[in-house]
Order: structure tokens, then C-alpha cells, then sequence
């Protein structure tokens, strides 16, 4: 592909990006592949380019652009020899016209940045939200340690904040690696891995994740309880919950069990747990402010309405949640929002609603005290956005 063809490229996936954050369709990597697989043409040099432009352009623009083109003429404005690619030859995209509209910069729509910056954060600590991740993965104890894996992946350097963290550049073909495979490595940011330390989870307890997804954060908890207790996963989405059982056998985590859960009948499901968890872990849906460095897109699908709705699940999550915990146990509260309403406001909800229960200090290897809990921030701990609480029930 020529450099005008790659530039037209870009700008006819970010129109299927623009439409699908519009119309709550698939996400900008499963768009970015879709394309190449029928684009057989395009060498790997060829795919790097686009993806690199299209994602320049996503971080660029805080807005959800109007068109593809709107996003690039925003790139191309501070880059020469990407602007001289607009060349209107075969394959490429037409001349730049004089007062051609761009797409509007910044680091969010601006009603979500005006909440953000209400949230506490401003300046560096509000740009980082759409840095560029690392890739972060997490030694599972079960089957090894962080010194031997260091020792034999040469490219890999320890985490600077969680004790079980190691990094690699970004690229890495992850699944390819024989440690992988064999159960020693776990792909998760190091600020996931931090907010789970928060579970102060022990061999021999009883622990629910509430939340589990596809169970990052429950297969590191398996390891923390040194695979002794009961562990049980649980989510209301077959499709992500279904995808824990094959890794938490690669993992060898065998105190693992999980339940699919029916929306609003989760008490009647978990009857028998009730009052008998020492820890409940609640990784709730939120906005995902926090992840933006990998999915930069997400900026351009929340609305205030959205998050009102996130909210209101956050709240009956946290109510389920209290009713498993046993008198003296844990529920831990974590969002991967940067958002006061996701966070610490809906701890003190859950306090005012909940007579008796109160928060406890947190000692965690990064982050800061803010509010009712500790928050992790991209630009000041390299991780991505986290909220987490711990709270005990009254005895």
C-alpha cells in the first residue's frame, strides 16, 4: 500500500469506529481486524501503519468525530508529510480543502472532562487518560514465581508497584510464550493486580467474586488463597463467565466454582451463602474511564444517561454484596472509573444505606487516598484508573 492509500485506509475504518461507538457496536480491534481479513493485499508493515494512524486520530480527538476524515485532517494538521498524503491520487483520499472542519481535540467529550475534572483530576493527570498501555502480566503463583520468570524471559522486567507483576513490550505475542501455556502467566495491568490486594484474600476463606467476568481478579485471588477455600465466581454474562473455567484449569486453580446468576434474582441464587462469605469482591460495571489507554474509543459511547444507569447497577451490586458478607468480613468495592459517582460518592451511599458497616484503611503498593478509598491514576502510578474500598460489616 502507498501512504495515501494507508491514510484512506484509516479514515474508512474510523467511519465504521465513529458509527460503531454511535450505534453500541463492536469495538475499534474487532472493526480493525474484520477489515484486514478481507483485505488479503495488506502486508503486516501495511496493517501496523493504519492501525497506528487510526488510533493516533482516536486519541486525538476528544469529541466523537463527525466522519473518519474529520479525525484525520485533526492528525494531519500537526503532521506534514501525513497531510501531503491527501493527495486525491488512486487510493488516496481527496485534496484538503480550505476550511475543510476538523474534528475537535481534547481528552473527552467535553461533559465527561468538565466530570473528571469535578473528580479531581486536571492537567497531566487528565491527558495520561489516553496514553498508550503497557503490557502488564501477572506471575501465577500456583505454578511459579516472578524471580524465575524473570530469568527466563529475557525481555521482561519486574512491575514497579505489584509483587507478582511483570512486563513486557508491547507486542508480545503473549499466547506464544511456553510459560503461558503452561499456566504461569496471566495477562493483567498492574493496577488490576494492585486493587486486588484489597481483598486481602487468605488461604482457607470463603470468597465471592460478584463480578467475576472472565475472571482475572478471581484467579489471582485463587492464588493468594494458595488454591485452599472456596472460591466462587460469579457473573449474569454466560459468554464471559464461560471463558473462566478453561483458564482457571491452565492456571491450576482448583477451588474455583461458578454460578450464572439471573439479573435482579441474585439473592435467591446465593441464599445459601448468605451472611457466610468472609470476602465479597465487587468489580463493578462502570464507564471504564480508567482504561481508556487501551480502549480509547470508549470516550466516544458514554453519555450522562449511560453512567446514571451504571450508577443504579453499581448500587444493586453493592446491595447484593452485603447481604453474603459475614459479621466482620470484607466487601471490597472496585470501579476502573476515574468518576467521584462511580467511586467514593457510591460509598458513601452504601454507608448512609447500610447502618453499621464502615470503611477500612488500605495499604496498597501504588495509588493515593482519595475519598472514601485509594485511587490509581494512569499518569501518576503507570497503571490504568481504579477506585477501590474496603468495608467491614458490623459484628
Amino acid at each position: 500500500m502507498t501512504p495515501s492509500a494507508r491514510t484512506q485506509a484509516a479514515i474508512e475504518l474510523l467511519d465504521q469506529i465513529i458509527a460503531a461507538a454511535r450505534e453500541s457496536g463492536a469495538a475499534a480491534d474487532t472493526l480493525i481486524a474484520r477489515y484486514f481479513a478481507t483485505r488479503r493485499y495488506a502486508g503486516s508493515k501495511d496493517r501496523r501503519a493504519v492501525r497506528e494512524l487510526v488510533y493516533a486520530a482516536i486519541r486525538k480527538a476528544g469529541d466523537r468525530p463527525e466522519n473518519g476524515r474529520a479525525a484525520m485532517l485533526l492528525v494531519a494538521d500537526a503532521d506534514p508529510a501525513l497531510a501531503a498524503t491527501f493527495d486525491g491520487s488512486s487510493h488516496a483520499p481527496a485534496p484538503i480543502g480550505k476550511d475543510e472542519p476538523r474534528a475537535r481535540a481534547g481528552v473527552a467529550p467535553q461533559w465527561l472532562t468538565k466530570a473528571l475534572r469535578a473528580s479531581g483530576l486536571d492537567g497531566a493527570a487528565l491527558t495520561d487518560l489516553a496514553g498508550r498501555a503497557t503490557l502488564d502480566l501477572r506471575v501465577n503463583t500456583l505454578v511459579a514465581d516472578r524471580p524465575a520468570v524473570l530469568a527466563a524471559l529475557s525481555e521482561a522486567e519486574a512491575t514497579p508497584h505489584a509483587p507478582d507483576g511483570i512486563r513486557l513490550p508491547t507486542g508480545t505475542n503473549v499466547e506464544a510464550l511456553p510459560l503461558f501455556n503452561e499456566g504461569a502467566l496471566e495477562v493483567q495491568d498492574e493496577g488490576s493486580q494492585i486493587v486486588g490486594l484489597a481483598m486481602q484474600a487468605k488461604s482457607g476463606q470463603r470468597i465471592v467474586d460478584l463480578c467475576a467476568g472472565a475472571g482475572g481478579k478471581t484467579l489471582a485471588l485463587a492464588a493468594m488463597m494458595a488454591n485452599t477455600g472456596t472460591l466462587l465466581a460469579c457473573d449474569t454474562d454466560r459468554n464471559r463467565l464461560s471463558r473462566l473455567a478453561p483458564r482457571a484449569t491452565r492456571a491450576g486453580a482448583a477451588i474455583i466454582e461458578t454460578q450464572l446468576l439471573n439479573p435482579t434474582r441474585e439473592i435467591e441464587a446465593l441464599s445459601e451463602w448468605a451472611g457466610r462469605a468472609d470476602g465479597v469482591l465487587v468489580d463493578a460495571p462502570c464507564s471504564g474511564t480508567g482504561t481508556w489507554r487501551r480502549n480509547p474509543e470508549a470516550r466516544w459511547r458514554l453519555t450522562p444517561d449511560r453512567v446514571s444507569r451504571l450508577q443504579s447497577t453499581q448500587q444493586q451490586v453493592l446491595s447484593v454484596a452485603a447481604t453474603l458478607v459475614k459479621p466482620g468480613g470484607a466487601l471490597v468495592y472496585i470501579v476502573c472509573s476515574l468518576l467521584d459517582a462511580e467511586g467514593t460518592d457510591q460509598v458513601a451511599w452504601f454507608l448512609g444505606a447500610h447502618p453499621g458497616w464502615r470503611t477500612a484503611p488500605l495499604s496498597l503498593p501504588a495509588g493515593a487516598v482519595h475519598g472514601h478509598g485509594v485511587r490509581l491514576e494512569p499518569g501518576r502510578d503507570g497503571t490504568d484508573g481504579f477506585f477501590v474500598a474496603r468495608l467491614i460489616s458490623p459484628c
